[in-house]
């Protein structure tokens, strides 16, 4: 996914001029394509994250549009402070780009896992949280939020990120996206974690039970319309985030409560507090319950408890 956003942002620069670059000394075999064709938009920082989003400020009250590249967890907590009182409070264009979300590093320790990333961004109002389910989609939303006038995070996949059944590079603000119909449970879900709700989906349905599928790649601070009008047709719904559950789910969670809808809602997260563990991004899922398997077995349990 990492490499059609920046293939799509090179791409956007041909012709954009306010379309800036920087890295924090991440990110190479990636970010070449950019700082190639386009040398004097772009900058290596070095490790100094901070500073990132304090350049980036300042060169968005100048007119750019500067893209902030490292990490998730780097991206997103070392420079917070930064993006608050500068692109945020300011309401400047500044994009904050976290490649990896959650467990995406899992060999890497607990220093590179992004848990947090999605929940205290969103808990800016003027912050604009995307999270794409694949490439495709991941093109779509940068173009999409080109004309954004305030500051953006998007949660990019580090890679190995296929095309989701269903999606077709589908993406518009406040909407999700179903890639599965379904009558009896709602799946919703964002980023790339999509791939293993459809899976449970697919499960399910073997065992008789027909659950629907959501992609939600916009994290507002709060839902909208259509995410109400879509969690209105079902008695149960089972939320999906690879991260704490201040994201996704307290997005959901917040939507039925204010809305009064009849809908049961299992929140899936990561739970457990940092660990001196590491393992391959699956091991790690499995681990949280995050993977297909454990998601269906919520599900069923589920719906069962509604009969």
């Amino acid at each position: 996914m990492r490499n059609a956003f920046i293939d799509e942002l090179t791409q956007l620069a041909e012709r954009d001029e306010r379309i800036h670059l920087l890295t924090a000394d991440l990110g190479f075999t990636v970010v070449e394509r950019f700082a190639d064709r386009h040398p004097k938009r772009f900058l290596n920082v070095g490790v100094a994250e901070q500073n990132m989003l304090g350049i980036a400020a300042g060169m968005a009250q100048e007119g750019c549009v500067p893209f902030c590249y490292s990490i998730a967890t780097f991206a997103a907590m070392r420079g917070y402070e930064q993006l608050r009182n500068g692109g945020i409070l300011h309401r400047l264009p500044v994009r904050v780009v976290g490649i990896g979300g959650g467990y995406a590093y899992g060999h890497a320790g607990p220093t590179h896992f992004a848990l947090e990333d999605l929940a205290i961004m969103r808990a800016q109002p003027g912050m604009s949280v995307l999270a794409p389910a694949d490439p495709a989609q991941a093109r779509a939303a940068l173009r999409e939020s080109m004309e954004c006038p305030g500051p953006v995070y998007f949660r990019v996949g580090k890679g190995g990120n296929p095309a989701l059944p269903g999606l077709d590079g589908r993406f518009a603000w406040n909407r999700p996206e179903v890639v599965r119909e379904g009558e009896d449970l709602l799946f919703v879900t964002t980023g790339d974690m999509a791939f293993e709700a459809i899976t449970a989906a697919e499960a399910l349905a073997a065992q008789g039970i027909d659950c629907a599928v959501a992609v939600l790649a916009h994290l507002p601070n709060r839902g909208g319309s259509e995410l109400l009008e879509l969690l209105s047709r079902f008695r149960a719904a089972v939320s999906v985030e690879e991260g704490y559950v201040g994201g996704l789910g307290s997005l959901v969670a917040l939507a039925i409560a204010e809305a009064g809808l009849p809908c049961k809602l299992s929140a899936r997260a990561i739970d457990a507090s940092l660990e001196a563990r590491s393992g391959s991004r699956a091991w790690m899922q499995a681990r949280a319950g995050l993977d297909s398997t454990a998601l269906a077995a919520v599900a069923r349990k589920l719906v069962e408890s509604l009969s």
